[in-house]
């Protein structure tokens, strides 16, 4: 099975070309440290919009095929952040776990990480992460979650994730 990854930016600045998507880049800079074995990025910029959030979503986990897809932005506490929102609309469980590591990190470098809503789930065969907004705080929070994230899609049925051991160690059960 092909390993794909999808990378979507929430950002209505971003998605009208205000300035560049770094977060939605530096999501997959981390990506591309972290796997060893081969994969393809399906990459979009697209505004807040719950509607066009949960499309999009279904779009890369039903015909896209992605095994992992990973979000930045919209998750704050302002009007427009509804990332979490359309994640919850999308998936069949929910993963709180992965929120709860992600604000516990973030609460070392800056005590307005309660502020944040990420999270994560299941659809079908694809797990979606939320994650923060700022390329700093992307890489701080993979960090700290992605070595659970190889045996969670191995668990519901996606594509076999190899990580670079040299830089991070998925955690898998001895057989």
């Amino acid at each position: 099975m092909e390993l794909k990854i999808g990378v979507i930016t929430v950002s209505d600045r971003a998605s009208a070309g205000v300035y560049e998507d770094l977060s939605g880049k530096a999501i997959i800079e981390t990506l591309k440290e972290y796997i060893k074995n081969d994969w393809s990025d399906v990459y979009r910029v697209i505004p807040d919009e719950q509607p066009l959030i949960e499309e999009t979503m279904k779009e890369l986990a039903d015909k896209e095929g992605c095994s992992l897809i990973v979000t930045t932005g919209g998750t704050g506490p302002a009007l427009r952040d509804v990332t979490p929102e359309a994640t919850e609309a999308v998936c069949q469980k929910m993963m709180p776990g992965f929120g709860e590591l992600m604000r516990q990190v973030s609460l070392k470098y800056v005590p307005t990480a309660i502020l944040s809503r990420q999270t994560a789930g299941i659809r079908g065969r694809t797990l979606i992460v939320n994650l923060p907004g700022k390329p700093k705080s992307i890489r701080e929070c993979l960090d700290a979650v992605f070595p659970a994230i190889p045996y969670c899609i191995d668990l519901i049925g996606g594509a076999y994730i190899e990580t670079n051991e040299d830089v991070i160690k998925a955690f898998r059960p001895k057989a």
